[in-house]
């Protein structure tokens, strides 16, 4: 059974043991390397540990510009292309339409 008093080590206070869920050095181990992972997603998303606010605001202004850069850009593909597939669209349909039944 894990975190079972009888798994403490020696001279351990239960109490601790069993707030931090571990020795207090491992568990500073593992929040430390967690942190710099953490830390290292945070900064290529483009936040400043300096500056967190303006940060978070920078963040989602780029997030919705793009949004909207997407969609500028689909856009013009969109009628780009059909200016191309509908007249063939409408020909076809015209051409190949089933006569008189």
């Amino acid at each position: 059974m894990p975190n079972d008093v009888r798994d403490l080590p020696a001279g351990r206070s239960d109490g601790l043991y069993r707030f931090l869920g571990g020795s207090p050095l491992s568990v500073a181990f593992r929040l430390i390397l967690l942190s710099i992972l953490v830390g290292v997603v945070l900064a290529a998303v483009g936040l400043d540990p300096w500056n967190i606010l303006y940060s978070i605001r920078r963040l989602f202004q780029t997030i919705w510009d793009f949004g909207f850069d997407a969609i500028n850009w689909a856009w013009r593909y969109f009628l780009l292309g059909a200016v191309i597939v509908i007249p063939i669209w409408l020909l076809s349909r015209l051409l190949g339409a089933p006569r008189g039944r």
